[in-house]
């Protein structure tokens, strides 16, 4: 009540009582649900900030086959002469009263090879499970897994099963209900999560997972253009009017119809908008490779998005990543959608030129893939420390938040500018043309864009650039470097 007071002490001063009447009656609204405009503050996920957490677990399994083979063999000869000077007597063999108690003599335990006569049924009528009276292990008659488990979990030893299978990716999941790293993350659980967990346990990520992808860094390549049509030695045009038109169309982001206009109205140069776009998907062609060639060496600090955009009307991602300090643009991917196979594609692009051993800090936001290509690099490359901060929300709510924000806002501050530069409001009509306008954009923005915060500078600095004063002239120029 005390929280509430000076809430109440301003409305009986702000309004009267048939308006304070009134506020009550459209309370009572809001809380029966009646009034589908506004609803009240949702604080289920303040309560219960475990539900629905995806979260990567930093340990990598161990290796079935290896942990199996470091296992020093058993003799069972060499157990029973150690029971017989510890004991002072020997181990006798089973004796069964009930002739169908007794295991098959082709059977021998595979841990120490005793015979049959040292092994007897552990499971009762089922007589499915064996148990060796020398070494004390326990194997099946008819072994479900004739191979090593292929995972174990890197907490408690125990093999991880198969529990979801996709196209992309395998998940495994330790079942001890031991294991230390569960009762760990129970420990985790406030008492309403706790009571909730009963009826939703499967919205509780408790036990270890490990997510096993069916690709490797190598098979993955950001999206690339198609291969033109026109050929660039071939058009009707020069060079001049062709970079021409990628300054109208990408620099000053004018639409194809506008450019195909100005052309025709102002320097007489008849053009139609679907050469204009021709002309697009040439120049992308060769400034893909050019891009990725002279993007130099990478930041330690790394801030990266995705954005949407529309292709026949169907929503598709851009993913960017933008370095701190030079403000170059490390990465960029057109995708269908917002997996982790995607987001490990960009990321992979964003540090194929750091240095060894370079210490590289990725800031993002909550989206989950990036936490799982966070895992998958880590495993894959050793020769990198690669680390991740989220930024979540508008406000900052946690201390991580806080001290990224600023990354947080340079990358969205590029994504701003890409939605300008692309004039994408109507959306796409094919995926070529919403790749080959990334492309460009990535050409302007990194060796033709001057940026206020370099000292109206480009990101990267290109001599053969430095002489040409128009940025006609310089399309013209790198056409020609690229081609």
């Amino acid at each position: 009540m005390i929280k509430f007071k000076g809430i109440i002490i301003w409305l009986c001063k702000k309004f009267t009582r048939n308006e304070l009447l009134e506020l009550i009656d459209q309370l009572i609204k809001i809380l029966n649900d009646k009034n589908s405009e506004i609803k009240p503050k949702d604080d289920f996920k303040e309560k219960h900030p475990n539900y629905r957490s995806f979260k990567v677990d930093p340990l990598a399994p161990l290796n079935g086959a290896q942990f199996s083979k470091e296992k020093p063999p058993l003799d069972y000869k060499n157990l029973l002469s150690q029971y017989k000077k510890e004991h002072h007597k020997p181990l006798k063999p089973i004796h069964n009263r009930n002739q169908k108690n007794r295991v098959p003599e082709a059977v021998r335990c595979p841990h120490c090879h005793a015979p049959h006569r040292f092994i007897y049924y552990n499971d009762g009528k089922k007589r499915s499970q064996l148990k060796c009276k020398v070494c004390t292990h326990t194997f099946q008659l008819k072994p479900r897994f004739k191979h090593p488990p292929k995972y174990l979990c890197p907490y408690c030893n125990s093999p991880l099963f198969l529990w979801k299978s996709r196209p992309e990716v395998s998940i495994y999941k330790c079942g001890n209900k031991n294991c230390p790293h569960r009762i760990q993350e129970l420990n985790k659980l406030n008492p309403d999560e706790i009571k909730l967990r009963p009826s939703r346990s499967s919205q509780f990520k408790i036990n270890y997972q490990f997510r096993d992808y069916h690709f490797q860094p190598h098979q993955l390549k950001v999206a690339t253009p198609l291969k033109p049509k026109v050929d660039l030695n071939r058009i009707h045009n020069d060079l001049n009017i062709f970079a021409l038109v990628l300054t109208l169309h990408i620099s000053y982001a004018i639409t194809a119809r506008k450019t195909a206009h100005m052309l025709r109205n102002i320097w007489g140069i008849h053009l139609s908008y679907q050469t204009v776009l021709n002309y697009v998907q040439t120049a992308a062609y060769y400034c893909h490779q050019f891009n990725l060639k002279h993007k130099g060496p990478i930041d330690s600090f790394l801030a990266g998005d995705e954005t949407y955009i529309k292709v026949k009307k169907i929503w598709h991602y851009i993913w960017l990543f933008i370095s701190s300090k030079s403000h170059k643009i490390a990465a960029y991917h057109f995708s269908k959608s917002r997996g982790a196979k995607d987001a490990i594609t960009t990321m992979l692009e964003a540090i194929s030129t750091a240095g060894e051993n370079q210490s590289i800090t990725m800031i993002t936001d909550g989206n989950p893939s990036y936490q799982a290509g966070l895992h998958f690099i880590n495993a894959q490359i050793k020769t990198l420390s690669l680390t991740l901060k989220k930024v979540i929300g508008l406000k900052n709510l946690d201390p991580e938040s806080e001290e990224f924000r600023p990354f947080k806002q340079m990358i969205e501050r590029l994504n701003r500018t890409y939605k300008y530069h692309v004039q994408s409001q109507n959306g796409f009509g094919s995926a070529s043309g919403a790749v080959a306008k990334l492309v460009l954009f990535v050409t302007h923005y990194n060796f033709l864009r001057p940026h206020q915060s370099l000292n109206y500078r480009t990101p990267i600095q290109i001599p053969e650039l430095k002489s040409i004063p128009s940025i006609q002239g310089k399309w013209a120029k790198i056409i020609s470097m690229a081609a």
